[in-house]
């Protein structure tokens, strides 16, 4: 199984529907919103430093997450809307997506922070080194290394990054 991160702009794919429903029946409703905001202009993963990747195997949508600027804490981002259907979760892929979207934030902030909509999402923030911060309207904060200017380091990033457009 091959895994393609994917930065997603311009458009949401037409597979983002399927993604929808199926997060609906398990009673989230992130990604409606998320839709929503897209299509009115209010949230398009466009302002410094945000971004929003589609996560594809054998081209098909299996899962999304994106990072946009945290109005509530100066220079920081914001995970949001991750979701990942339920027949592919267990593989990694909320784990590359997440990576992709720190090592993105790398350039552009030290502070990352996320609101765990429950136990088990909260559980995996922390294996991803988030810590448990209950202020400002998040559940957890990650303070980052930012990338060194070093060529090797930089080599070494695009060698273990997964692909990101």
């Amino acid at each position: 199984m091959t895994i393609d991160i994917r930065r997603l702009r311009d458009r949401l794919p037409r597979e983002i529907a399927d993604l929808e429903r199926e997060a609906r029946r398990e009673g989230y409703r992130h990604v409606a919103r998320l839709i929503d905001e897209w299509s009115i202009g209010d949230n398009r993963f466009e302002h410094h430093g945000e971004r929003l990747l589609g996560a594809y195997v054998d081209d098909a949508l299996v899962g999304i997450g994106g990072m946009t600027v945290d109005s509530a804490i100066s220079g920081a981002l914001r995970m949001r809307r991750f979701y990942v259907r339920p027949a592919m979760r267990g593989r990694g892929i909320g784990r590359m997506l997440a990576l992709a979207l720190l090592d993105h934030a790398r350039s552009f902030c030290t502070v990352v922070t996320v609101h765990a909509g429950n136990d088990g999402a909260a559980r995996f923030w922390e294996s991803l080194g988030f810590q448990p911060d209950g202020r400002d309207g998040h559940t957890h904060l990650l303070e980052l290394q930012r990338h060194s200017d070093d060529p090797a380091t930089s080599d070494l990033r695009r060698c273990v990054t997964p692909r990101s457009p």
